[in-house]
């Protein structure tokens, strides 16, 4: 049961009463009764909510950024019409609009609603309840009842560097046209034999070629033309960290006042806060597996922080972006250490052949020399290891602060975490690994580019 506002407003009126009856009393109580009279009418004519059957139908799967529309059929099989307003409650997160809806279905009849999602989060959003108010003819009461009818809608990833996709795939046909299929470098295809020059590795040499031909001959290789390349999401900690701005924004982001001025005061700014580090690596990881099997390469993925979060793997190039942004839409960041001795395991036992293992992970000096660095050496002497990690551009905008003490501590502080990037970048770079490094805006295409330097070079 529910009161509308007409219940108060003739509660009011009845405190108005009160004051020039001359027994309040007997006014009061007389009041009271006439509107519990008008409550019990109200309701015993209001229709039911309880034999109401719902039926939804609509789309399952939205792009973050985008709206989809679910469409919810309210069937009424009992005598009495169902006039009132009907609220189909959704998560915040998922942007659901209207909020309420006006309802009147008589008896034996459907009506169709429409509500409207413009979610603001990826992952799966779940309808919670849909709750009917009936109210009766005279708009005192109303029966008031919830029902739960599933629906999901899942969120996937706005894959916005699609824009940079067009550009890379040019590039890789011109890389391919002007060296077609003769890319010699570091590789297992045998291409030819040519005589030993001073600089060949001993180990190429040609034993018995060079003793049929009296001279010294070494073998040629050439890359395979389909490898491998294994794209691992690091989902722990440190990938929860917001920067940049968002270009979509997400749940919660209001934009907040704030700002750092010099002199005499501040200045107000409007700041958005940015989108997690793992959303960007999602956007770099997409553009990169787009590309990958668009040159002809085999693209496994897997998320992992304490243990195996997600795996994609044999998959066809025509499926492979559905079935990427379909595993990583419900992933989210967990607040714990990443494990990973765990993570270069797991990599091990699903890789056997030499492939280029992809690490999207942040360049945090005390995170990686407790845990990845130590266990690296064992991953990169069978692989090609290629890291990619998004830094925070307001580092840098703090760098550059002068003016007050705390403007020059906080530039200080910042350029301590820019050395110790640097400093860990240059001890992966020593063990072999390819480390890029930049800000979120550009990870994706600055990643896309080092698979394509990577693919002249002929080492992959």
């Amino acid at each position: 049961m529910a009161l509308t506002g007409r219940a108060a407003l003739l509660a009011l009126l009845g405190t108005l009463a009160v004051l020039f009856a001359p027994r309040p009393g007997l006014a009061v109580a007389g009041m009271a009764l006439l509107i519990v009279a008008l409550v019990v009418v109200d309701l015993l004519l209001a229709g039911s909510v309880r034999p109401l059957r719902f039926t939804r139908s609509g789309e399952r799967l939205v792009r973050l950024g985008e709206s989809v529309t679910v469409e919810l059929i309210v069937e009424n099989p009992g005598t009495r019409r169902a006039r009132g307003v009907l609220r189909d409650a959704w998560p915040p997160s998922a942007g659901a609009t209207p909020r309420h809806l006006p309802l009147d279905v008589p008896p034996g009849e459907r009506r169709r609603l429409v509500t409207t999602l413009t979610p603001t989060r990826r992952g799966d959003r779940e309808a919670v309840t849909v709750t009917v108010r009936s109210l009766g003819p005279l708009g005192v009461a109303a029966r008031q009842g919830s029902h739960r009818v599933p629906w999901s809608v899942r969120v996937l990833p706005p894959f916005l560097s699609r824009k940079h996709l067009p550009a890379k795939l040019s590039r890789l046909r011109e890389l391919e046209g002007r060296h077609p299929s003769m890319i010699r470098g570091q590789g297992t295809e045998f291409d030819s034999l040519r005589e030993y020059v001073v600089g060949d590795d001993v180990r190429s040499i040609d034993w018995r070629a060079t003793a049929r031909r009296n001279d010294v001959v070494v073998r040629t290789w050439r890359p395979e033309r389909d490898r491998r390349v294994l794209i691992v999401l690091d989902t722990g900690r440190t990938s929860a960290g917001r920067v940049g701005t968002a270009p979509i924004p997400l749940a919660g982001e209001v934009p907040t006042t704030g700002g750092r001025g010099g002199g005499g005061g501040s200045t107000a700014a409007r700041v958005v806060p940015g989108w997690p580090r793992l959303d960007w690596s999602m956007d770099a990881a997409l553009l990169l597996a787009a590309l990958a099997s668009r040159a002809g390469d085999r693209v496994d993925f897997m998320a992992h922080d304490r243990g195996v979060r997600a795996w994609v793997s044999g998959t066809g190039r025509t499926e492979l972006l559905s079935s990427l942004v379909n595993t990583m839409a419900p992933i989210e960041a967990e607040l714990v250490e990443a494990d990973s001795a765990g993570m270069v395991a797991a990599v091990m036992s699903r890789a056997r052949r030499r492939c280029l293992v992809v690490v999207l992970t942040d360049l945090n000096p005390a995170a990686l020399e407790e845990g990845l660095l130590p266990v690296l050496p064992r991953l990169s002497s069978r692989h090609l290891v290629l890291l990619a990690a998004v830094s925070d551009p307001q580092v840098a905008e703090m760098a550059a602060g002068r003016g007050t003490s705390e403007l020059v501590y906080g530039a200080a502080a910042a350029e301590h975490l820019r050395a110790g990037r640097r400093r860990i970048t240059a001890l992966l770079r020593r063990q072999g690994v390819e480390v890029v490094d930049t800000a979120p805006e550009q990870i994706a295409p600055a990643l896309a580019d080092a698979y394509l330097a990577l693919k002249a070079a002929g080492r992959l």
